[in-house]
């Protein structure tokens, strides 16, 4: 009886672990996701401030 309870407690701790793994995965891909937005906004900024001041002048006029 103690042998499968430890059974089942060793399972759970797997779990716990697991999902500890998986949450430090997906915050590693946010902020790798972020990184790449941040980088872009910074690269194409002023071709986009650029184009969007020709759309909204020909608009205008």
């Amino acid at each position: 009886m103690i042998q499968y309870l430890n059974i089942l407690l060793n399972g759970r701790l797997a779990k716990m672990e697991e999902r500890g793994a998986t949450a430090v995965e997906y915050g590693l891909l946010v902020a790798l996701i972020a990184a790449v937005i941040i980088a872009a906004v910074i690269l194409l900024g002023n071709k986009l401030d650029d184009a969007f001041g020709k759309v909204n002048s020909s608009l205008g006029g």
